[in-house]
Parts: C-alpha cells; sequence; structure tokens
C-alpha cells in the first residue's frame, strides 16, 4: 500500500523548461538538445543546482561552458528564458490536494537553484507538500539516491511505500532502484492517470 507520493517540479507540477531550451536552439539555428548537454555534463549548472557558487558565479562559469561547446547564448538569457516555463500545472496541484485529503503524505523531490537574492525556485509551493527537498539547500542532486533517502526519512515511510514523479529517466532510475514506484511524465495527463489507476482514488 502506498502512503506518499513524490513529485519533481520542473517538467511534472511546473511546465518543462526544457522546452525554453528547445525555442532557443530554433530561434538560434542550434542543434537540438545542445544546451542539455552542456547542462548535463555537470559543472557549473549542477553545481549552482547544490548550492555550491552564488548566482552571479554560476552566470559566468555556465556562459563560458557553453561557449567552449560552440554556443553562443548568454546565461542569463537562458535562465530568464526558464523562468517563464515555471508555471504551476492546475491539474498536479489539484492532484496533490487530492492525495493529501486521502490521507497520504506528498514531497517535493527537485533540483533547483537559489537566485541571486537568495529565493530558491518552487519555493512558494512549499506550503502544498508535507516535505520539501531542494538540491540549493540541501547540498544532494538527482539522481543521487541520497537525495530520495533523505526524502523518504523525512516522509517517515519506506521506498516500497512510495510513488515518484519526474520527466528525467535517470532520476525515475535511481529512485527505483531504491524500491520506489515511478512515473515517467511526458505528457501530464497521462502520468495522472497512471498515478490514479496505482492510488485507486480519482485525483481530479
Amino acid at each position: 500500500m502506498f502512503r506518499a507520493v513524490c513529485f519533481d517540479l520542473g517538467g511534472v507540477v511546473f511546465d518543462s523548461p526544457f522546452e525554453a531550451l528547445a525555442e532557443l536552439e530554433v530561434e538560434r539555428g542550434l542543434e537540438p538538445g545542445s544546451i542539455n548537454r552542456v547542462i548535463v555534463a555537470g559543472g557549473a549548472w549542477a553545481a549552482n543546482e547544490r548550492g555550491e557558487i552564488a548566482f552571479d558565479e554560476f552566470l559566468r562559469r555556465f556562459e563560458d561552458e557553453l561557449g567552449a561547446a560552440g554556443l553562443a547564448v548568454g546565461a542569463a538569457e537562458l535562465m530568464a528564458r526558464i523562468r517563464t516555463k515555471l508555471r504551476p500545472r492546475p491539474a498536479m496541484l489539484r492532484a496533490i490536494e487530492r492525495i493529501r485529503e486521502a490521507g497520504l503524505l506528498t514531497a517535493a523531490i527537485t533540483n533547483n537553484w537559489r537566485e541571486a537574492d537568495g529565493s530558491t525556485t518552487g519555493g512558494n509551493l512549499v506550503a502544498r507538500f508535507d516535505v520539501f527537498v531542494e538540491s540549493a539547500t540541501s547540498g544532494l542532486h538527482k539522481p543521487d539516491p541520497a537525495i530520495y533517502r533523505l526524502a523518504l526519512d523525512l516522509l517517515g515511510v519506506e521506498a516500497t511505500e512510495a510513488v515518484f514523479l519526474d520527466d528525467v529517466g535517470r532520476n525515475l532510475k535511481s529512485a527505483r532502484a531504491l524500491g520506489m514506484t515511478t512515473i515517467k511524465v511526458d505528457d501530464p495527463d497521462e502520468a495522472l492517470a497512471e498515478l490514479q489507476a496505482l492510488l485507486g482514488f480519482g485525483l481530479a
């Protein structure tokens, strides 16, 4: 029996930031996926999401990495584009409410960053979850299994008692290895239908 449902934010509860990358690649005539390859390589992006560097330093380092990959993209411009995609999906917010009303626990497990003013992306949604685990404040970064263990410990549930939704396959893989049931979010409506079937009650 499931006792908790855990949600990624960007691409799950929020619209996908990958849309911003794709739009910029089309506008600049860049190879599809080229910006994301710089991101997943680690470097400045991962250090920023682990809270290891200040936002201004991240912008400088990330822009250097983009340039080294032959991508004439400004880091500040890219981050501004991504922010426009951080819009909550109403159906996901309703589902989270229904899950809590049904007596299950909810958690956010998100890779995010601190802005120049110290705020974190998604921080305005903290009250909607029982547990809120951010890479920028915990120093842990998906797909590191430790970030899932932290969320599970805070929830007080076993991995086998939790469902996790994410839009990135490698994040789901490490969660699944711990024993969590996972749902890949490509189409949010399909993902919610799959979640509803697992939980056995309506989420609308």
